[in-house]
């Protein structure tokens, strides 16, 4: 009989692979300690890319920033800023367009466009640089941050109101009001100071007074009124508001307004003002002095500073000059010129002769 072949050399074979395996596994088992601090920086990268993707994703489609306050979307869904989106209302209340989305020109408008709440919450969450001390913090909690809680948010040394004009990080404040040599100043040398912080205040209270002055006279009145956009007749069809005739003080009057003073192209300026004047359409039979302010009012949400303006009405000269009307900054104006009407309030008083 024919002895059966040897089986050495298969397992010498297979033994080999199994060594080989072994090997292979062993080496594994040396570079396993290394893993944890590969995934973790992984993670990190991770989260750095994903945090850079979403803010590319819920940045505004005009300033291209992430929004601070609220966000718009048009119908089909690209965000706007607030800001931006009141600009584009104004731009085209301006230019007598309709207002579109600058990625997919589709129409918006307050009533088209809508508020998106699930970004502005996500954005909210999303971290942000503090412009003081460079950490990061989420960005519904960064505003209480600078304003109360960073070590290196400027402030001003207790004895400014003597004069002293240090201005550094929080955390050095006590350091240097233990060395402020403006304490032990006499009141000759502060006495300048004192003086330019009493004109201040005095033109602070200026209006204050004049409003209470208009308060006493015996003639007073309230009106809420609306201003309307309209269009002049002329070749370039400038943009101008005016409200119904109303009556006040025994006279029909209107008022009238006018954006940057009739500028010949208002959309190509970011700074943007309202001017209006007060037209007494009944001719008085005698002079009359009338002071009058404009107010928020109960109807709308218009941010103005109290400004009283006077004027004596003729016979001869019923319309006074172009006031500004005292807003804020550029922005609040674009929100009035953004919205269908101007809601607001009108205190006039007269004085009789």
């Amino acid at each position: 009989m024919t002895e059966p072949p040897s089986t050495s050399s298969s397992v010498s074979v297979s033994g080999s692979v199994v060594a080989e395996k072994r090997c292979e596994e062993s080496k594994g088992d040396e570079v396993s300690p290394k893993k944890p601090r590969l995934e973790t920086c992984d993670r990190d990268d991770t989260e750095n890319k994903l945090e850079a993707r979403l803010g590319g994703i819920l940045c505004c489609a005009v300033c291209l920033d992430l929004p601070r306050s609220a966000v718009y979307q048009c119908s089909n869904g690209h965000l706007m800023c607030a800001g931006c989106f009141t600009h584009l209302l104004a731009d085209a209340r301006i230019r007598d367009e309709t207002a579109t989305c600058p990625n997919c020109r589709v129409e918006i408008s307050r009533s088209l466009a809508t508020r998106n709440l699930a970004v502005e919450k996500a954005v909210s969450e999303l971290p942000a640089d503090c412009q003081f001390c460079g950490h990061k913090f989420p960005r519904n909690s960064l505003d209480r941050h600078v304003a109360e809680l960073c070590e290196e948010r400027p402030v001003r040394c207790q004895y400014n109101l003597l004069g002293c004009g240090w201005r550094g990080p929080h955390h050095e404040v006590n350091s240097h009001q233990q060395q402020c040599q403006h304490p032990t100043h006499t009141g000759a040398q502060v006495f300048s100071h004192l003086q330019k912080q009493a004109e201040a205040a005095q033109e602070a209270s200026k209006t204050f007074n004049q409003i209470m002055s208009v308060l006493s006279f015996e003639k007073i009145t309230f009106n809420d009124l609306q201003l309307k956009p309209y269009r002049t007749d002329e070749f370039i069809h400038k943009l101008f508001y005016e409200t119904s005739r109303f009556s006040a003080l025994g006279y029909q009057w209107v008022i009238k307004a006018r954006l940057n003073d009739n500028q010949k192209d208002p959309h190509l300026t970011c700074n943007r003002f309202l001017t209006y004047q007060l037209i007494v359409k009944s001719k008085p039979s005698n002079p009359m002095t009338v002071h009058f302010m404009v107010l928020r009012g109960p109807f709308g949400d218009t941010r103005v500073d109290p400004h009283i303006c006077q004027f004596e009405f003729t016979e001869g000269n019923t319309e006074s000059p172009f006031f500004a009307l005292p807003l804020p900054d550029s922005a609040e104006c674009n929100k009035l010129l953004a919205a269908r009407i101007i809601d607001f309030r009108l205190m006039m008083g007269m004085v009789t002769k």
